[in-house]
């Protein structure tokens, strides 16, 4: 089989849609609930840490939001990488396709839907007297690609020893959820004791999710951290794709 850019354009429109259409089958608010999680976690933890603990960090919902949109895009696209082969087995046995394309197609339908969330970053950004930066045109797609090729080397890596591996499908979800305690997201970097720092430092997401936040907020984005970013994130695509290319020839009969 000849593959062609065109065709692999095509292929992954035609899985992103099907896995569309099969999350929102008779959804009546479709994407917008992909919003609704976050946002609604976001006035839960504001309630609980601002108004409750009153803790002392400005604009305590911008704060929220700008973190977890962009980690909804990672905790979904890698929770739902584990049942990427196992959810089109079909297609795998009787069809001949980079079987890649479908954790890849995953991972990009999450960010679409990451993508939709940016205009309640906007309001909420006005809310608060702010606007969007200049920046964004270029930090956007940085970060973005960033956090794309990290998730698509977890989820391939994910996919592919899931098929061997089910207990992944219980410890996974416990991983993220640990490395969400472990992410500044309800709370700021700064107040970390200097003894802590390791859990910031051994955490990939956390450079992602300070860039994203100051991307949003402040219009910044800093070269040391694109550069850690992507130190981080193409050494785990490469570990990903060398165990799928170990793994792929057993998935049909696994399957």
């Amino acid at each position: 089989m000849k593959l062609t850019l065109g065709y692999l354009i095509d292929l992954i429109s035609v899985i992103t849609e099907k896995e569309l259409k099969v999350r929102y089958k008779s959804s009546f608010l479709g994407y917008l609930w992909s919003m609704a999680n976050p946002l609604l976690f976001a006035m839960i933890y504001y309630f609980i840490f601002k108004l409750v603990m009153r803790v002392q960090i400005p604009n305590y919902t911008l704060f929220l939001i700008t973190a977890l949109f962009p980690w909804q895009w990672f905790t979904s696209a890698v929770g739902n990488s584990l049942f990427s082969y196992i959810a089109n087995a079909q297609i795998i046995k009787k069809t001949t396709f980079p079987r890649s394309i479908i954790p890849f197609c995953n991972t990009f339908m999450e960010f679409l839907h990451f993508l939709c969330t940016i205009p309640v970053i906007v309001v909420f950004l006005y809310i608060y007297g702010m606007s969007p930066s200049w920046s964004w045109l270029w930090g956007i797609p940085l970060i973005g690609m960033a956090q794309m090729i990290l998730i698509f080397g977890l989820s391939l890596m994910l996919s592919s020893l899931n098929l061997f591996f089910r207990d992944l499908e219980r410890f996974v979800p416990l991983i993220l959820m640990l490395m969400f305690y472990c992410t500044p997201i309800l709370y700021s970097a700064d107040l970390i004791p200097k003894e802590y720092h390791w859990l910031i430092t051994g955490n990939p997401m956390s450079v992602i999710i300070l860039a994203w936040r100051d991307l949003f907020m402040h219009g910044v984005l800093r070269t040391t951290d694109l550069l850690t970013m992507y130190a981080i994130a193409i050494p785990v695509l490469l570990l990903g794709t060398f165990i799928f290319n170990k793994l792929k020839f057993r998935f049909a009969e696994i399957l």
